[in-house]
């Protein structure tokens, strides 16, 4: 249980400091940088082998980088814009919502009501949120929902880690285009490389390591229900690291959000998934 909060912890505080380094570098240099120390530390480590691989291996691989680089280009984009804490807020509907349709009790319904009751709330005080700054969460939390369903069926094609470093290396590559085009501002500033390299650690690695390794020993329903705290642990972090205070109205939807995630995850007995075959 513990590896799992050591793992939320470490995501959100490499996120906290990604935000403070956003007036060196944009948030594309950092979730590049992120990526890439992702990718390299994953390559030494498990080294894939490519041997024997089908093309549907490979398709549902690259498919599977190709949202994780969306889904943590989306969310970075966010949080440079609004409240971190509110910004995981929002991503988080995405697997809420995988786990609502997963479930086939109306009564489940309930729990869709209360996440739009927390999501209702954050519109009342619009001070410190930024229409693209929602918008890039929704980005994030469909990318997510994504990312859940293609993480299963890479995981059913690659044994262990390779499908994820493979997903990692596909991620960084992809980004690099744009990386040159658009942005790139801070990769000559070896304090943006050391701290992009710090957060690849404490949002990447780390935490994949710690759920892998969770999940041998726990129960996937009690692992959701421990991820349910992803969204307050993101405010946390906020508040200590960044200065982000919220408003006890935000912080009741913050409230909502967990309550619905966890009221989810216990009303559904497993999962379903289609496989993406």
């Amino acid at each position: 249980m513990w590896l799992v909060v050591v793992g939320i912890a470490s995501v959100q505080v490499g996120a906290a400091i990604a935000k403070t380094v956003f007036d060196d570098a944009d948030p594309l240099t950092l979730v590049w940088l992120r990526l890439a120390t992702s990718a390299v530390v994953l390559g030494a480590v498990v080294r894939p082998s490519p041997a024997g691989r089908t093309r549907d291996d490979w398709r549902v691989a690259i498919a599977f980088g190709v949202v994780l680089g969306i889904m943590n280009w989306a969310i970075y984009e966010s949080f440079a814009r609004i409240p971190l804490g509110i910004a995981v807020t929002i991503e988080f509907l995405g697997p809420l919502g995988l786990a609502v349709v997963g479930s086939r009790r109306p009564r489940d319904l309930v729990w869709v009501a209360l996440a739009a009751i927390g999501v209702g709330l954050l519109g009342i005080e619009r001070g410190d949120l930024d229409v693209a700054g929602v918008a890039f969460a929704l980005l994030a939390a469909a990318a997510w929902s994504a990312y859940i369903l293609l993480s299963a069926s890479t995981g059913r094609r690659w044994p262990g880690l390779d499908g994820l470093t493979v997903a990692s290396v596909v991620a960084t590559v992809m980004m690099a285009p744009f990386l040159a085009a658009f942005s790139g501002g801070g990769l000559e500033d070896p304090h943006v490389v050391v701290l992009g390299a710090l957060v690849g650690l404490l949002s990447s690695v780390i935490p994949y390591s710690c759920e892998i390794t969770a999940l041998r020993t726990i129960r996937p329903s009690v692992f959701g229900i421990l991820m349910s705290i992803e969204p307050a642990a993101a405010a946390l972090a906020g508040m200590v690291i960044v200065g982000e205070v919220l408003s006890p109205v935000q912080w009741l939807a913050i409230a909502c959000v967990i309550a619905a995630s966890v009221g989810a995850t216990r009303s559904e007995s497993r999962l379903s998934t289609p496989v993406l075959d």
